[in-house]
């Protein structure tokens, strides 16, 4: 096994750990602390991908706006922290069973892709993704209009 591949299991366990934790911990700001580390977790694994402006996107986006203003928002209503009502519910199996026919679903799906079979070695040496992503955006050809579309929502 190469670094790389060392690297991106021990990052993709500690996504799968810290995604759990955010589904199983009892504590409000625990469970957004554990978002935080998944997030970066998922970052680290953009980059990996060399898909760099995604993983400063995740961070700045996700993990510097929304996971923030949730903790704030957490820490400002004063609530009680502790949620007394019954954690699991009765038709637990019925989620447990469409996860695991969707799961399924996107493995046969995605047997024959080739993408899956790629690295990043494959990839041209001169191959820019922002320029590309930023040309794609913008020209006619492209997705100029729902580009345009999102940022008059976003203002």
């Amino acid at each position: 096994m190469t670094g790389e591949q060392i690297t991106f299991l021990v990052v993709a366990l500690a996504t799968l750990g810290s995604a759990l934790m955010v589904v199983t911990t009892r504590n409000l700001i625990h469970a957004a602390l554990w978002l935080i580390a998944t997030l970066f977790s998922v970052a680290v694994i953009f980059t990996l991908l060399s898909a760099s402006f995604l993983a400063v996107v995740r961070v700045v986006v996700y993990i510097g706006a929304i996971a923030i203003l949730f903790i704030f928002a957490v820490m400002l209503t004063r609530k009680d922290m502790r949620d007394q009502s019954p954690q699991l519910n009765k038709n637990w199996w019925v989620g447990a069973l469409l996860a695991a026919l969707t799961f399924g679903g996107l493995y046969a799906l995605l047997q024959g892709w080739s993408g899956l079979s790629r690295t990043v070695a494959d990839i041209p040496s001169g191959f820019d993704a922002v320029a590309e992503l930023g040309t794609e955006l913008t020209s006619f050809t492209g997705y100029v209009l729902p580009f345009e579309v999102a940022s008059v929502l976003l203002v």
